[in-house]
């Protein structure tokens, strides 16, 4: 008998079937003498669709707003039928006895599973393989610990209680906005509150107002003493500043105390996704997306780190016996790490290893296996540094350093300087220059040597995608998972953009944050929710309680939105006229510039709102030449000498695919690590009809 084993992606599952000995290849799966691996790509499933379930719900409208079914279901995603079907043809083989669950150990892929499994109506023992990294002593280790499946159902009903409750609040008021204002207006728990957050930063600099003020300062020592003032923008007049100048400037001060304290700073803990995030958005101006892609390339294809999408910076006691060999595996980035290896791999900042602070994953780490750095392009060497340096950071010592606060007196005024001396630079060794610290006694003699300068106060900084995914994980909006998702989902649906490495709300998305309910546009109502959903996933609250209290939300929330007076403005509608039908033209984003469509539901007409840059090289000056829509169709057309062309370039247009095009379509598959789309994304496109937004 043989064990069918379920992966998340084709890359683990080849990575699996190796480590099995599952050496036959086959289309859809991989066999050996007691294994068949097979797997999913992503979510094989969604949520079925209002119109799925009711015929009246096919038509959007106010009438039949709010839908609450009774029973969603789900049902084959089009793209990926031929995967599920060849799973499920292996899943009744009379050779298979069990099967083993080993897609991604979490939320999402605990769902993406279960989906199937209940799909094909899987009878059999179901096992799970639950691992934090993919080296293969990692996978070794994890199918010699396998536990029942039953043991994570907990799991799949928080997984399964946040997939409904996106349907219902996302579809429900999605709709209702989008009926009322004619126009595709996006909504749900945890987008719109996300987006709030943006605006409400720029409310604040909207509303700043600049204040011109001036600081004092002593000069001594070569260093700058500041005026000990409880309001930093206390001195508004320059008349009062140099009058309170000369007056200090008539005789000289003295040292009036010396305070010095001793300052032990311990290394920082190791990186959860969210923060490596953060830090690489500061430190390179990569977006959440960006990240994600690459902390999941090197978990999966190159197996050097550990599973990236956690929430926890905490490692558990039973790492303790692999740090020597991960030390190892980072010593060509860090030489100091054979070092700590030879000496014991002794732990220096203890607070790191903590179990009851582990969630389902513990922080990320290098993992035991060597890199190979040849095989590393630059932007997956800057993240793994990032990881590897926090990690090398444990068995470091203290920061140690001497802080000494000199308070200088003149008359009635007081002026304070504080020196820091380093001590043992420990960790923070690459980052602490060397700085002169001048001496000082008690009533030693200062000279009047003071400056003035006129300054503004500053404007609140808007949000970038580092401090926006901060403020998303104080509120507990999303997960370490899916953050990066809503930010690009909020981008791709115009309510949000980005500006240099700021992220600032659209017009439309303002309008939105009025529209809706103001408990939708507070954080505090979808914070409550995961508190919740993590409460399922612990067995500390009931799944159905949940869901019904969300069905409760949404008819309110619906509600809402029918019996609001507020007005939309839809700025994307442009003053030009459809040929066909002669009603007004809408401007949309798509993927490589604008369209201009048709309002009217009946027409089709749409064209380019610009000329797309192409690559096909005009014949007379070889320059690229612009794809322009004429009454005809699309055509090439050259901006510098007018030569024009068919779109097809004269030539007939070869349908085979590339060998490049080839590669690129499996390295998708393969490594595709963005966070698949959730069903609510999935449900809105193909109810909107539009796959461009």
């Amino acid at each position: 008998m043989k064990r069918l084993v379920l992966a998340e992606k084709p890359s683990v599952a080849r990575d699996l079937s190796k480590i099995l000995g599952a050496d036959q290849k086959h289309k859809n799966y991989y066999e050996g003498k007691d294994h068949v691996v097979t797997w999913a790509l992503g979510h094989l499933l969604t949520l079925k669709m209002p119109e799925d379930l009711k015929n009246e719900w096919q038509t959007w409208q106010m009438e039949t707003l709010p839908m609450i079914p009774k029973y969603i279901g789900t049902k084959p995603l089009p793209k990926t039928k031929a995967q599920l079907k060849a799973i499920a043809n292996l899943a009744k083989r009379k050779d298979i006895s069990e099967a083993i669950i080993a897609t991604d150990a979490g939320r999402e892929g605990e769902l993406v599973a279960r989906w199937i499994l209940e799909y094909i109506r899987f009878n059999k023992p179901v096992k799970r393989l639950w691992i934090s990294s993919q080296t293969n002593k990692a996978i070794k280790e994890g199918f010699a610990a396998l536990k029942p499946a039953k043991a994570y159902d907990d799991l799949y009903y928080s997984a399964l209680a946040r997939a409904k409750a996106d349907w219902l609040i996302g579809l429900n008021v999605t709709r209702a906005l989008t009926v009322k204002y004619q126009d595709n207006l996006s909504a749900g728990r945890v987008q719109t509150p996300t987006l709030a957050l943006v605006a409400k930063q720029e409310e604040k600099i909207s509303k700043f107002i600049p204040q011109k003020y001036f600081t004092l300062s002593l000069e001594v020592a070569g260093q700058r003493a500041t005026r000990v003032q409880k309001d930093p923008y206390a001195l508004k007049e320059r008349q009062a500043v140099d009058e309170l100048v000369k007056k200090l400037s008539s005789q000289n001060g003295k040292v009036e105390q010396i305070t010095a304290k001793d300052k032990t700073i311990p290394a920082p803990l190791p990186y959860d996704l969210t923060e490596l995030q953060r830090v690489a958005n500061e430190k390179y101006g990569y977006s959440a997306k960006k990240t994600l892609s690459l902390v999941q390339s090197l978990y999966e294809v190159h197996k050097i780190v550990s599973y990236p999408r956690t929430d926890s910076k905490y490692l558990s006691n039973d790492l303790k016996v692999t740090l020597k060999d991960r030390l190892h595996a980072i010593a060509g980035l860090f030489p100091e790490a054979k070092q700590y290896a030879v000496k014991g791999a002794k732990v220096v900042q203890n607070k790191a290893f903590n179990d009851a602070k582990v969630t389902d994953h513990h922080a990320l780490i290098p993992t035991e296996q060597l890199p190979q750095y040849n095989k590393l392009n630059s932007d997956e060497h800057r993240i793994y540094t990032l990881i590897a340096e926090r990690f090398v950071g444990l068995f470091a010592a203290p920061h140690k350093e001497r802080q000494e606060k000199i308070v200088f007196v003149f008359g009635k005024e007081h002026f304070k300087l504080t020196q820091t001396k380093v001590i043992e630079a420990g960790w923070k060794k690459k980052e602490t220059p060397e700085k002169s610290v001048a001496k000082f006694s008690e009533g030693m003699q200062i000279s009047p040597h003071f400056t003035v300068k006129e300054a503004l106060t500053t404007p609140p900084k808007p949000l970038s995608e580092g401090s926006l995914l901060a403020q998303m994980e104080r509120y507990s909006l999303g997960t370490p998972a899916t953050r990066a998702e809503i930010i690009e989902k909020l981008v791709k649906s115009e309510l949000m953009e980005r500006t240099n490495n700021s992220l600032r709300v659209t017009k439309k998305g303002q309008q939105l944050l009025e529209l809706v309910n103001e408990e939708l546009v507070s954080p505090q109502l979808t914070e409550k929710w995961e508190r919740q959903l993590e409460q399922i996933a612990k067995g500390n609250y009931d799944s159905k309680k949940f869901l019904r209290e969300i069905e409760t939300d949404t008819k309110r929330l619906v509600r809402e939105v029918k019996n609001s007076q507020q007005k939309y403005q839809d700025f994307s509608l442009t003053k030009k006229k459809c040929p066909k039908c002669g009603a007004f033209l809408k401007a949309k984003k798509v993927r490589d510039g604008k369209l201009l469509v048709c309002t009217s539901e009946s027409c089709d007409y749409k064209r380019r709102a610009e000329a797309k840059v192409s690559n096909h090289r005009c014949p007379v000056c070889h320059k690229k030449m612009l794809i322009v829509s004429g009454k005809n169709g699309d055509y090439f057309r050259c901006k510098y000498d007018g030569t024009t062309e068919k779109l097809t370039g004269g030539k007939k247009k070869n349908k085979k695919m590339t060998k490049h095009e080839e590669r690129r379509l499996l390295k998708k598959i393969n490594q595709d690590d963005e966070p698949q789309e959730s069903a609510l994304a999935q449900a809105l496109k193909a109810a909107l009809g539009d796959n461009n937004v």
